[in-house]
């Protein structure tokens, strides 16, 4: 089961990285189109080739319309496609101070607890987000610039947060069965075995 798993939050986490490259990719070549933009229209420009900026104008070049609508869209779905895998490798950020001293088995309790806690959390905004996205469907909402429909993200996001509810809950249960019998589940990965 593990492995499935495994394969199934890697696939998230590889299209959660195509989508955030694609995003960047834009962001570059639209601030790109907005200094040349800018350049075009500089009094040094106009004044010493008005016809050649006048013809490279033309074409259009300037920032990507409706490019922040993009990114905001974007960037709910490549967060809750992460998710998956950072639940399964135990890679959330965690500060360890107060819980280093205490007895491993008290550790084990606590990372199961945690794991459970996220687990309903991650199951609870994926209803929320089904909410919203349900919302936004019936009152037929478009983003300002692009007009697209608002509810679009919202399922793309939902799609993400799924699986990231899925893996979360396999993690709680796997932690809670280790911390019952003993037996371990979840392979032990630390940062310096990766």
């Amino acid at each position: 089961m593990y492995q499935f798993i495994d394969r199934f939050a890697r696939a998230f986490a590889i299209l959660g990285g195509i989508v955030l490259s694609l995003l960047i990719v834009q962001t570059c070549l639209s601030i790109v189109g907005r200094s040349i933009n800018t350049i075009l229209h500089s009094d040094a420009v106009q004044a010493s080739a008005p016809d050649l900026a006048e013809r490279l104008l033309s074409t259009g070049v300037g920032s990507i319309s409706g490019a922040f609508e993009l990114v905001e869209a974007g960037m709910a779905f490549v967060i809750f496609a992460f998710l998956p895998l950072c639940q399964l490798k135990g890679a959330h950020a965690s500060v360890d101070i107060f819980t280093a001293k205490l007895p491993e088995r008290v550790n084990t309790l606590l990372g199961t607890v945690i794991d459970v806690v996220f687990a309903l959390v991650i199951v609870l905004m994926s209803y929320e987000l089904a909410q919203g996205m349900l919302s936004k469907l019936r009152t037929g909402q478009t983003t300002f610039i692009l007009e697209f429909p608002v509810w679009w993200p919202y399922a793309l996001s939902l799609v993400a947060a799924i699986a990231s509810a899925l893996v979360a809950i396999y993690v709680a249960w796997a932690r809670v069965f280790e911390w019952a019998t003993g037996q371990i589940v979840l392979p032990v990965e630390t940062e310096e075995a990766q």
